[in-house]
């Protein structure tokens, strides 16, 4: 195919061009956020370093990190670098402990993130003349608007949809003829699976792409959800604290990973125990720096997803700096008897086996000093009305692939068809009860 850029001088910088815009950018937003934000101020003091101690991109790593708690302690405007008065915009998310975090956004963020999403669905093969069905939630989560406003920079038309109304969204399809899907993989899933019950072929609708993100998944899911809804399916990234969507895409011709647009934010991996900077090609956790925001710029924020950079110029021609799909967060990452487990390992073992559906829950208690973990996950319905011995036996198989794959021993409990809740946001895959 014949690779569409929406700015390809940029996108196709040799990296000495880039690095020189990255480090400009940088030495002006630590000079600005020293001088407008007080806890940053601190931070740096305490840590020795002034504005002009930053010559080069390397002198990045002197720089104290910011963490999620940072947004919570100085909730909610007290990290913004400007005026109320100059915030069109204020998003938060939906913390599922304590305070919620707070991002706000001038006009020309604002602009900013609309054209970095126009940029990110080009990526994906959108254009002008598409119709784009955006199933992401709208409101104080950055998903839904921030695709809503990347569409209509595109040129492309937006049905805003939302999340939920499942059976409407299916007819809306049916009449309206998008040509995108964006949401989270979880509910392309559930949206499949309620076309089957209205007896819809994914064959019959115009959609021919879907982008989806706000959650982890799989290699395994992907291809189930290119399956069953009969699109190509594409992974975006992003974070409400950085941006929101639009920080990272993939491209139709990756083998691998999504492009960072890191004329705007400055990736690094570090070891999460120790927080040494790690080479490209090594897995760890994922840090951002903000170089153009202006409300709300962030400088070496830890993002908790586990990823790693490639900087190998994609076959797309994009030099820009690619990340593996993030599979795991630091944060939901379950440590069973010493083992360390992500929920989208799980669910790559699930997709893979015949007679199940991708909706699964994993639960974890302790028993005595024991810690225990059981996997719940439906059945077909064709695997439902098996005899006891075949069931008895899809289970088993599932436990045996579980701790091949992770080495850990779980129990797996099979349920009927359509008994674990569905999501129409990101989905909870984990009920880790050991804190209960």
């Amino acid at each position: 195919m014949t690779t569409t850029y929406w700015e390809e001088e940029m996108e196709t910088l040799p990296r000495a061009g880039l690095e020189s815009i990255q480090l400009r950018r940088l030495r002006r937003l630590v000079a600005r956020v020293y001088d407008k934000v007080e806890p940053y101020r601190r931070k740096m003091d305490a840590a020795g370093i002034k504005p002009d101690d930053i010559r080069t991109l390397a002198d990045l790593q002197k720089l104290p990190f910011t963490y999620k708690d940072d947004l919570r302690d100085n909730y909610p405007f007290g990290l913004f670098t400007v005026p109320l008065d100059e915030v069109v915009r204020v998003h938060a998310s939906s913390g599922t402990t304590g305070k919620s975090t707070v991002v706000g956004y001038t006009r020309k963020d604002i602009d900013t993130w609309a054209n970095l999403m126009a940029r990110a669905m080009t990526c994906a093969g959108a254009g002008r003349g598409d119709i784009v069905h955006n199933a992401y939630g709208y409101g104080l989560f950055t998903g839904g608007l921030g695709a809503h406003y990347g569409a209509e920079r595109l040129g492309a038309a937006v049905i805003p949809v939302s999340g939920g109304n499942t059976k409407r969204q299916i007819t809306i399809m049916q009449d309206f003829g998008p040509t995108v899907l964006m949401s989270t993989p979880s509910y392309a899933l559930n949206l499949a699976e309620t076309m089957e019950t209205m007896g819809v072929d994914p064959a019959t609708l115009s959609l021919r792409i879907g982008i989806f993100g706000a959650e982890p998944w799989s290699e395994n899911m992907r291809e189930e959800v290119e399956k069953k809804l009969n699109i190509r399916a594409v992974d975006i990234y992003g974070l409400s604290e950085v941006i929101g969507p639009g920080v990272a895409m993939e491209c139709l011709d990756s083998s691998g990973g999504m492009h960072i647009f890191e004329d705007h934010f400055l990736p690094e991996i570090i070891d999460p125990d120790t927080g040494r900077v790690l080479p490209p090609g090594e897995l760890g956790e994922l840090v951002f720096t903000t170089l153009t925001k202006e409300a709300i710029p962030l400088i070496r924020y830890r993002t908790k997803d586990i990823s790693r950079l490639f900087y190998e110029t994609c076959a797309c021609g994009r030099t820009l700096v690619r990340m593996e799909k993030v599979t795991g967060r630091t944060d939901d990452m379950l440590i069973i008897r010493g083992v360390n487990v992500f929920p989208s390992q799980v669910e790559h073992v699930l997709v893979g086996i015949e007679g199940v559906e991708p909706h699964y829950q994993i639960v974890v208690e302790r028993e005595g000093n024991l810690d225990t973990m059981q996997v719940q996950v439906e059945v077909s319905e064709r695997t439902f009305s098996d005899e006891i011995r075949i069931l008895e036996n899809l289970a088993k198989k599932i436990q045996v692939e579980i701790k091949d794959l992770l080495g850990v021993t779980c129990t797996v409990k099979l349920v009927e068809p359509r008994t674990i809740q569905r999501s129409e946001g990101k989905a909870q895959r984990v009920f880790d009860k050991r804190k209960l």
